[in-house]
């Protein structure tokens, strides 16, 4: 039996470089000043959708909600093996929390149709919180099965998943469909296959080829762009190269339930942590050094 199995990835600012830029005064992140990677655990998700896809046989869709960019992150999901990519971008959208987020996705993904398995990464690294994947298993109204770590057996409509505990594991079985999500143990994800990195790096997304079509014809009058878009378009979608884009109006979406309007969560306090201490200090490495780095810490409070 094969299974549609459709993976939620993000694209995420790179908290392994956080400068002093990296928030905004209403203590937003300021995505502008990180660079943008693939979300971690997003990338074991995916890993997971494609060994059932690889064993079973079926498709993977990958679908991510985001600015033009993110669409490079459903490129790498093209590279390793994806079937099909969706881009949910609308400014309508724009500073969704997860309450918010879940619901555009579960609008999306009823958009795309029948399924068997949704897989998200745990949590991204953005926000820390974990919580998109159980809200939009609960506006899908269907199962979940959290901390995913191994695929134990998959037979028909019953699948039976092995779940890292913390402390340990559990085996749970659950009928399909199901909201999985993984954790980074979980897999090694493939690196990109050079030949689909080949065929695919020229996809794109409508607002990536209007992008490209102003900055190719920057004289051009606005039919003559639009003209070239549509073109552009056309041509993509013959070579099956175009990345879905769709707005809240395709999905439906109510607006009420989108973007700073369908956000409860409030940032009611930005904290500025500067660091004061100038130069280093050398410790020597030996037993007498090591002493006394502890008894300044201690003197510091930084210990005891």
């Amino acid at each position: 039996m094969a299974y549609h199995c459709i993976v939620c990835v993000k694209q995420v600012p790179d908290t392994g470089n956080i400068t002093g830029e990296a928030m905004k005064a209403d203590g937003t992140v300021n995505r502008a000043a990180l660079p943008a990677i693939f979300n971690p655990e997003d990338l074991h998700a995916l890993e997971a959708a494609l060994q059932i896809k690889d064993k079973f046989g079926g498709r993977v869709t990958a679908i991510t909600m985001g600015p033009p960019g993110a669409c490079e992150v459903l490129r790498e999901c093209l590279y390793r093996g994806a079937d099909r990519a969706v881009l949910v971008s609308d400014r309508r959208a724009a500073a969704s929390d997860t309450l918010a987020t879940s619901y555009i996705l579960s609008q999306a993904i009823r958009k795309i149709g029948d399924f068997d398995l949704v897989f998200c990464g745990r949590q991204a690294i953005d926000g820390d919180t974990a919580q998109v994947g159980p809200q939009l298993a609960e506006k899908l109204m269907i199962p979940q099965i959290t901390y995913f770590e191994q695929l134990v057996e998959l037979s028909g409509n019953t699948i039976r998943i092995r779940r890292n505990t913390g402390n340990g594991w559990e085996i749970l079985e659950s009928r399909l469909p199901l909201l999985v999500t993984v954790i980074d143990t979980a897999n090694e994800p493939r690196p990109p296959a050079a030949r689909k990195v080949m065929k695919f790096k020229r996809a794109r997304a409508q607002m990536e080829l209007a992008g490209e079509i102003a900055r190719e014809m920057p004289s051009a009058s606005e039919d003559e762009k639009k003209s070239a878009v549509t073109n552009r378009i056309q041509e993509l979608k013959s070579d099956g190269l175009l990345i879905d884009q769709w707005d809240l109006d395709y999905i439906a979406a109510d607006l009420q339930w989108c973007g700073v309007s369908g956000s409860p969560t409030k940032v009611h306090r930005v904290q500025s942590i500067v660091l004061t201490k100038e130069g280093f200090t050398n410790i020597e490495p030996t037993e007498a050094g090591v002493r006394k780095m502890i008894h300044e810490l201690i003197i510091d409070h930084t210990l005891g």
